[in-house]
């Protein structure tokens, strides 16, 4: 089992596994239609399924097992704003796939750049990772800018690779490898 010692602390964030009384918060961004626009199959949430949503991510607290995800609350203020994920993608190839969702009022101060930098710190060091990609839909600019202030690289653009909302539509694909962090980070 690995999971990073919790919390993760960073100047101004704390993350740490999600908890029932995250409701509120969770459900704060997950009814808003700009927070679920660039989702596959979400449109708002009702407030029973945020609570089914929180179920499920409080679970994921650490990775058991190829295909697990490791979802963090990131806390700033007292306050849920978003959570960062990672999912084991393959142990033999050393690959998770990195998600992340805010609520639009913390935006534009860095604080989900912050937040991710500090799992991909953790994934690159103590897990022992050797690649990291990200996935946004061609039209989420602030999903891709994000992923490029990470450090990370655009290595594919996957042409109408996906249905949405009941169009083809082109999905971006980021990366970072363990040789590149480092050297970013040094």
């Amino acid at each position: 089992m690995f999971q990073p010692t919790y919390p993760l602390r960073t100047a101004r964030l704390t993350l740490r596994p999600m908890v029932p009384g995250d409701l509120d918060d969770v459900y704060a961004w997950q009814s808003r239609p700009d927070v679920v626009r660039w989702m596959l199959g979400a449109g708002p949430r009702t407030r029973e399924q945020s609570r089914a949503s929180v179920t499920a991510m409080v679970a994921e607290d650490a990775l058991r097992a190829e295909g697990d995800c490791l979802t963090l609350a990131v806390v700033a203020e007292a306050r849920v704003i978003g959570t960062v994920e990672l999912v084991w993608r393959s142990q033999a190839d050393r690959t998770a796939e990195l998600g992340y969702v805010f609520h639009p009022d913390h935006g534009g101060r860095g604080l989900a750049t912050e937040a991710a930098r500090a799992l991909l710190d953790w994934a690159f060091g103590e897990f022992g990772l050797h690649r990291v990609y990200a996935r946004c839909h061609a039209r989420n600019e602030a999903s891709a800018r994000l992923m490029a202030r990470l450090g990370m690289r655009q290595e594919a653009r996957h042409v109408e690779s996906y249905l949405f909302r009941g169009e083809w539509a082109d999905q971006l694909v980021f990366a970072v490898l363990d040789r590149e962090w480092r050297s970013a980070e040094g």
